[in-house]
């Protein structure tokens, strides 16, 4: 008998802006119930922590499962042949996502969340950032949510050393299980609004990538070895502490995405406004290249 089967899990939230630590499910076999609890809990949280867990490589795929179809990650690698939809980060091969981003909107479906567990850590230092996207978009000035939920970006994976792999997406996505405003801009992936020209685009995309990830809106949580977490990649950024000196190895996995809506019009492909340039397009400058496939 699991834990799970003998009492509620305790729930302690660990920030006002986001996060939740929880104790009381046994992960490694988690029932339908636990995994009905964990998902309205991660829709109130946005990101969620198990400490003391146990999970095998099998258990972690079995556990991801049963959320969704599993990514099989296009640019980072996996511990071994038999389980591809493990992605596992190793210090020492460089795997420290130290900027903040929102996983692979350089994709049409960027992921809907992620299951992480931490292998092993160094005593101190490493920890991780969250930020709710809720939170940066709801309190933008009313005038700049009027222009921001009409914008579009462009995301592209140069940070993987492959630039040629990009994606449109709505600057606001409308979560589409609690029909909530997020911010969904990085620093990391995200390269050009799409409706302004360069300089206008490079000044308010500065601005509103610092915005999302302000202190008000953030959690910083300190891992021990054992720990799993879990985010809804729709609504959090997220970034590493590179603070650290010793091992720190995680393994993760990570549930297949769908299309981000905007709320201009019934899908993201509806638009209030062209694209920069679309009607007169000029060769001479080069800020505008990135463009030309969203014409």
């Amino acid at each position: 008998m699991t834990i799970s089967d003998t009492a509620a899990p305790t729930v302690s939230l660990l920030s006002a802006a986001l996060g939740a630590e929880v104790v009381g499910i046994d992960l490694d076999s988690a029932t339908a119930d636990d995994v009905e609890t964990i998902r309205e809990l991660l829709l109130e949280h946005l990101v969620l922590f198990f400490p003391h867990q146990s999970l095998s490589l099998d258990g972690h795929v079995a556990l991801g499962r049963k959320f969704g179809d599993l990514e099989i990650h296009p640019n980072l690698p996996n511990p071994d042949d038999k389980h591809p939809e493990i992605v596992e980060l190793k210090a020492s091969f460089g795997g420290i996502a130290d900027e903040w981003h929102t996983d692979v909107t350089f994709l049409p479906n960027p992921s809907v969340m992620s299951i992480m567990h931490m292998v092993a850590c160094p005593e101190l230092g490493g920890d991780t950032m969250w930020a709710n996207q809720y939170l940066a978009y709801d309190r933008l000035s009313a005038p700049l949510r009027e222009l921001v939920d009409g914008l579009h970006a462009v995301h592209d994976a140069t940070p993987h050393g492959k630039p040629e792999m990009h994606s449109l997406h709505p600057v606001v996505r409308v979560h589409p299980e609690t029909g909530r405003r997020a911010l969904m801009v990085n620093e990391h992936f995200t390269r050009r609004l799409a409706e302004l020209s360069h300089d206008e685009s490079d000044s308010l995309l500065r601005y509103l990538v610092q915005w999302s990830v302000s202190e008000p809106f953030t959690i910083r949580y300190r891992w021990t070895a054992g720990t799993v977490a879990m985010w809804d990649n729709r609504c959090t950024q997220h970034m590493v502490l590179n603070d650290f000196q010793g091992e720190r190895v995680i393994q993760r996995v990570t549930v297949l995405g769908d299309e981000p809506d905007g709320p201009v019009g019934p899908d993201a492909g509806e638009r209030r406004w062209p694209t920069f340039g679309a009607e007169r397009f000029s060769a001479s400058t080069m800020h505008d290249q990135i463009l030309r496939p969203y014409r």
